[in-house]
């Protein structure tokens, strides 16, 4: 998967092992509830991707896209509170990694989009 010729999911992919590794770290430290949230909403965004990579229509294709972009968000707010969090450990480089992930779904959507708006 690591290889995956998609940049979009190979980024994902490689983000949701970060995840799990972070996540392990916050279990460790009896952070449960954060932990499960942050696992369940992270690897959601590369699965999501996934998933539209077999997309029935481009219609499908963007509302997997656009669950994904929901996904990294939920994602993203979870990292900001461990950040903010005295106890927690700092998740500098997967908020990064969230920012670019965030940033490149946009971009797939909103060229999905204008590809659409212009074969009318």
């Amino acid at each position: 998967m690591e290889n995956h010729a998609n940049p979009i999911v190979r980024l994902t992919f490689n983000f949701s092992l970060d995840l799990i590794k972070y996540t392990e770290n916050l279990e460790a430290l009896k952070k449960y509830v954060i932990s499960k949230q942050l696992l369940a909403s992270g690897t959601s965004v590369g699965a999501n991707v996934m998933e539209a990579q077999n997309a029935e229509s481009k219609k499908d294709f963007i509302h997997k896209m656009k669950i994904a972009a929901k996904e990294i968000l939920e994602t993203e707010y979870w990292l900001y509170l461990c950040e903010k969090s005295e106890p927690y450990p700092n998740p500098g480089k997967l908020l990064n990694s969230a920012s670019d992930i965030k940033r490149v779904l946009n971009k797939i959507i909103s060229t999905t989009l204008n590809n659409i708006s212009n074969r009318k």
